[in-house]
């Protein structure tokens, strides 16, 4: 039995490049970005413009889409990060 292939980001969702903080530096904020604040690599068509490529942060590449975590719409993947920032926040 083979295991289910791995859910794909849902295109011009962004919500893992708005939700979530970021400490690591982004080019364009270098002191990375609070939660909630829309990342400058996060363009109009709410897609990455540095995925791929070695700028992009290790957490940002560490954060792979789940059922869990992107639901069924852009909404209830910003609202569950939020909730995990605030969970997990010092």
């Amino acid at each position: 039995m083979s295991s289910p292939a791995p859910l794909a980001c849902r295109l011009s969702c962004g919500a893992c490049c708005i939700a979530p903080s970021i400490t690591s530096p982004i080019p364009g904020m270098p002191d990375g970005k609070p939660a909630g604040v829309r990342c400058i690599q996060l363009g109009d068509d709410n897609l990455c413009r540095i995925f791929g490529k070695p700028e992009r942060p290790a957490f940002c590449g560490g954060l792979q889409p789940s059922a869990e975590m992107c639901g069924s719409d852009r909404n209830h993947a910003i609202s569950w990060l939020g909730e995990l920032e605030r969970l997990t926040a010092p």
